[in-house]
C-alpha cells in the first residue's frame, strides 16, 4: 500500500473481501489527509461491478492471483469531507464521483495520453493497490474527483463510471453512426454500451443475455431485438434480420461462446470490441474465420478520460441510466449485495451499497 495513505485514530466501518464468497464488516482507522492534493470523500453510494464479482467468485482472474483481504469498490460517489491545502477543484460538501484509476502522469503512457495504461497505475478497490469505496470514507487525489452537477444524484454518479467504459469502448470502434451492432451480454456494462450506441446514432441494435430479466432490460437500453442464447440460436435469429452480417459487435460478458458468436455475426471488415473480462487466462478465435472476414479485434482497458463526458450525458438526459440501479443495501449488508449480484437473482442489474 502506498506510504502516503496514512491513517488516523478515527474509526470507520468497511467491507473487506477476505476470500472467495466471503465478506466481513470490520472497523478500521479511517484514512486521513497526508498530501496537499488529497481529498477525503465520505462514501455514499458504491456499485458492485462485474470485476468485483470476479474477485468474489474466484481467487484468480486470468493469470492474476487475488490477494485477500482488501476493501473493494471502485464505482464510488460521495461527498467531500475534507480537502488538502492545495485542492481547488472541490471543497467540503461537494458531491463527486471518483475516477478509480490513479495514474502517475509522468511515464511514457501518461505522456502519450494513455493514463489508463499508466506503467505505475494504482486502482481504487483493487487488491494490493488502493483502498476502495466500500467503506465510510475513501481517500483519493484531487484529479480523481469529478464534481457532480447539482441536479444529479449520487447513484447517477456511480452509474457514470460504467457508462464511461461504454463510451470509451464505443470510441475505440470508430464512428458508430448508422452502423448495425450487437452487444453480447446485457449486464450493466452491456446495457450502458447499448445506450451509448443509440445516443451516438447507431443503426439496428441487437442484444443477448442468459438472464431473462436482462433480456427484458435490453429493450429499455434501446435494443431493437434481444435473445437468450440458452433458449434460442441467437446467431441465426440476428442473421435472419441482417443477412449480410453486422458492422460491430461488443462482447460484454467475457465468455468464449460469446466470442464465437461475435465472429459468426460480423460481416467482412467488421469490428469486434472485447469489453468483457474472462476468468480464464486464455480465449481463442477461429483463425480461418477472422482472417477470411478480415475482422478487426479491439480490446478495451477500462476507460480513458471519458468519466466527465459520461456525467454530462446523464445530466443532459442523453442517456437515462436510473433503471440500472435495481437493488440497494446498507454497508452492513454488503455480503448480501454481492451474493445477490453474483446470483443475478430477483432481476438485479446493479446492486448499490450505501455506506
Amino acid at each position: 500500500m502506498p506510504t502516503h495513505l496514512l491513517y488516523n485514530k478515527k474509526a470507520m466501518k468497511a467491507a473487506f473481501l477476505t476470500g472467495v464468497r466471503t465478506i466481513e464488516i470490520r472497523e478500521v482507522p479511517a484514512p486521513r489527509i497526508a498530501r496537499e492534493d488529497d481529498v477525503l470523500v465520505r462514501s455514499k453510494a458504491v456499485g458492485v461491478c462485474g470485476s468485483d464479482l470476479h474477485y468474489y467468485l474466484s481467487d484468480s482472474v486470468g493469470s492474476d492471483r487475488v490477494s485477500y483481504p482488501f476493501i473493494p469498490g471502485h464505482e464510488c460517489a460521495g461527498v467531500v469531507e475534507e480537502a488538502g491545502r492545495g485542492v481547488t477543484r472541490v471543497k467540503p460538501g461537494d458531491s463527486v464521483v471518483i475516477e478509480p484509476a490513479v495514474s502517475c502522469g509522468t511515464c511514457d503512457q501518461c505522456r502519450a495520453g494513455r493514463p489508463h495504461t499508466c506503467r505505475k497505475q494504482l486502482f481504487i478497490g483493487h487488491y494490493g493497490e488502493l483502498t476502495g469505496g466500500m467503506a465510510e470514507f475513501v481517500l483519493v487525489p484531487e484529479r480523481n474527483c469529478v464534481p457532480l452537477p447539482a441536479k444529479m444524484s449520487l447513484v447517477q454518479g456511480v452509474l457514470a463510471e460504467p457508462l464511461s467504459i461504454a463510451l470509451y469502448a464505443a470510441g475505440l470502434a470508430g464512428s458508430v453512426r448508422g452502423k448495425t451492432a450487437a452487444v453480447l451480454g446485457a449486464g450493466p456494462i452491456g446495457l450502458c454500451a447499448a445506450m451509448v450506441l443509440k445516443a451516438e446514432g447507431a443503426g439496428a441494435l441487437y442484444m443477448t443475455d442468459k438472464v431473462e430479466a436482462r433480456v427484458k432490460a435490453a429493450g429499455m437500453a434501446g435494443a431493437d431485438w434481444a435473445g437468450n442464447p440458452d433458449r434460442e440460436d441467437v446467431v441465426a435469429g440476428i442473421l435472419a434480420r441482417e443477412s449480410l452480417g453486422l458492422d460491430l459487435v461488443f462482447e460484454c460478458c467475457g465468455d468464449q461462446p460469446a466470442l464465437d458468436q461475435a465472429v459468426a455475426l460480423l460481416k467482412p471488415g467488421g469490428t469486434l470490441v472485447v469489453v468483457g473480462i474472462p476468468l480464464e487466462p486464455r480465449v481463442s478465435f477461429d483463425s480461418g474465420k477472422i482472417r477470411r472476414k478480415e475482422i478487426r479485434v479491439q480490446s478495451v482497458r477500462r476507460q480513458n478520460k471519458c468519466l466527465e463526458k459520461a456525467v454530462g450525458m446523464i445530466h443532459t438526459g442523453r442517456v437515462k441510466v436510473d433503471f440500472l440501479a435495481t437493488h440497494f443495501f446498507k454497508l452492513d449488508a454488503a455480503r448480501e449485495a454481492y451474493k445477490a449480484a453474483a446470483e443475478r437473482r430477483d432481476g438485479v442489474l446493479k446492486a448499490i451499497v450505501q455506506p
